[in-house]
């Protein structure tokens, strides 16, 4: 279940991911959207890409809990967390800008789908939460991306508050939001000014600065696949297979 699709308009990539489950990014949708970012890095015809969901209530509710559910291996659970894995670092190593588009709260892997992203638009409903450790797992493969853009400290607080939301102010305020708005309609106009922007800058120009800005990064080639292995083996616990049976 799930789709993901791709427009190009004025020199824009837009990607547009949808599942009924509260957008959550199932093992399907995470593998389209890392080969439309790869597509959409190599057309001439765009220079920024924008990422956003379908609807206007939840951004992305993280992982997919039919797919959680059907983990029964540690090579399944290996395979699945590694899409997160792959995801993350096939956005780092892009060479266009990607905007991101939250038109609503986010759980845990949206949260660091987010954290991927370089310049971020989000509402005011727009609320945040890492819910993993409630389920006796952690967010270990999204972590080195929350941390980049909001801290260590604050990523400690986010990830041990597993059952309470953050606000978007307090998502602006660490950084993870570079700006808010009050309601959708603002937000979109906001967005269509910063993209035009964006795509107005030389191509060399924005390759090197967006090298720049995730210079350090390159260590997580072989970091997510780790934290991947740790996710998938703690989700095999008694604790949380009894937990995500009875979601």
């Amino acid at each position: 279940m799930g789709e993901i699709n791709m427009k190009i308009k004025d020199l824009v990539g837009r990607i547009t991911f949808h599942h009924p489950k509260g957008n959550c990014l199932s093992h399907e949708i995470i593998n389209k959207l890392i080969k439309l970012l790869e597509k959409a890095d190599k057309d001439p015809k765009i220079a920024v890409i924008l990422i956003q969901s379908q609807g206007s209530k939840a951004f992305c509710s993280g992982a997919s809990l039919h797919a959680l559910k059907k983990i029964s291996t540690i090579t399944e659970g290996i395979n699945f967390f590694m899409g997160f894995s792959n995801l993350i670092n096939t956005i780092r190593k892009l060479s266009k800008f990607i905007v991101a588009r939250v038109n609503g709260p986010s759980v845990g892997g949206g949260v660091g789908l987010i954290s991927a992203c370089d310049y971020v638009f989000a509402c005011k409903q727009a609320s945040i939460k890492l819910s993993e450790l409630s389920l006796g797992i952690g967010p270990y493969v999204i972590e080195p991306a929350v941390s980049r853009k909001i801290g260590s400290a604050a990523f400690a607080e986010l990830s041990l508050d597993s059952k309470d939301w953050k606000s978007s102010k307090w998502a602006r305020d660490k950084g993870l939001y570079n700006h808010i708005s009050e309601n959708i309609n603002q937000m979109d106009i906001e967005i269509e000014k910063k993209l035009v922007s964006f795509a107005s800058f030389p191509k060399e120009a924005s390759k090197r600065l967006r090298q720049l800005h995730w210079k350090g990064t390159e260590h997580w080639e072989k970091l997510l696949p780790k934290n991947a292995k740790i996710t998938a083996e703690l989700t095999l616990s008694d604790f949380t297979q009894n937990i995500i049976k009875s979601l």
